[in-house]
């Protein structure tokens, strides 16, 4: 039961959330010079746990309306394989969604937002009859503004508001929030790639059926790069705050490591594209990882 409750949350986009509440706390406390032991430590952990349930929710209303999809793209997760009934599906996702916004709201008007937000535009990419995913342009900017701007400006301005009562966004968050928002665009037109045969089935106009696997794979890797080599100029350009040769230096190895891991996909297996799609979201965690740390080598 466990197995299948983890694998039902979709466990690259936990690890995805996780990191970045506790990026953005770590940052938030290198920006105002505070120091860990003086914070509250269940803001953090309240935090992280809205987050998650939010996270839930959404991955987990996506899966009850795609039942029939993913028994032929993702055979394996717990609806389409039978490991949940949809009536457990529906109980969790109930549930977390209920206990992402009760907390949230216990814990400030910022966090609030953030929670709502999410909510609301992860429901639109799935629920009938508005179901954005549907549609590559709205799908796309669905993933991209959850994950791009509402976390990292929305977690920020929560914890910021905790730790000193202000609402002001530093530069580098400013950074951070370009490079994940580019990087995410990246993610929401690559991460149909897989899922080719399920999606034209059931007629889901995606970026790849339109473009075709080849160019959908090129365009991923060049804005990828882009949000990279925009991140290191950006970097140089904020240098009194942060500690640029980490930066440049952390970034360009990431960005060679892109390109080398990409001469080896064979975009006519299935097993070798959703290889390099959790390669990618590696690279993604690793920005939430080496982000905080230039911010408190400065």
């Amino acid at each position: 039961m466990y197995s299948q409750l983890w694998k039902f949350s979709r466990p690259h986009t936990i690890i995805g959330t996780s990191l970045s509440v506790v990026a953005l706390w770590t940052i938030a406390i290198a920006t105002n010079h505070s120091s860990i032991s003086s914070t509250n430590p269940i803001q953090l952990l309240g935090t992280w746990i809205a987050c998650l349930c939010g996270n839930i929710y959404i991955v987990g209303l996506n899966q009850l309306y795609d039942v029939e999809i993913d028994r032929v793209n993702k055979p394996d997760l717990p609806l389409a394989s039978g490991g949940l009934s949809i009536t457990q599906g529906k109980w969790i996702v109930g549930l977390t969604g209920i206990l992402a916004i009760a907390i949230a709201a216990f814990l400030g008007s910022w966090l609030l937002a953030t929670v709502l937000v999410s909510l609301v535009i992860g429901t639109a990419y799935s629920l009938p009859p508005i179901r954005f995913k549907q549609y590559p342009l709205l799908a796309a900017f669905c993933i991209l503004t959850v994950r791009g701007c509402i976390v990292n400006l929305g977690l920020f301005l929560h914890f910021n508001r905790v730790l000193t009562g202000t609402d002001t966004i530093p530069p580098s968050i400013w950074v951070l929030t370009l490079f994940i928002l580019v990087f995410t665009v990246a993610i929401a037109i690559f991460k149909d790639v897989p899922d080719l045969e399920g999606d034209r089935q059931y007629q889901i106009q995606t970026f790849t059926i339109s473009l075709g696997k080849l160019n959908v794979f090129k365009l991923t890797r060049w804005a990828i790069t882009a949000a990279y080599l925009g991140t290191i100029l950006a970097g140089i350009w904020i240098a009194p705050t942060i500690n640029v040769w980490f930066l440049v230096s952390s970034h360009l190895g990431l960005l060679g490591l892109l390109w080398w891991r990409s001469q080896d996909i064979d975009l006519e297996q299935k097993e070798s594209i959703a290889n390099f799609y959790q390669f990618i979201w590696k690279l993604f965690f690793f920005e939430y990882l080496l982000f905080p740390v230039a911010c408190f080598g400065n």
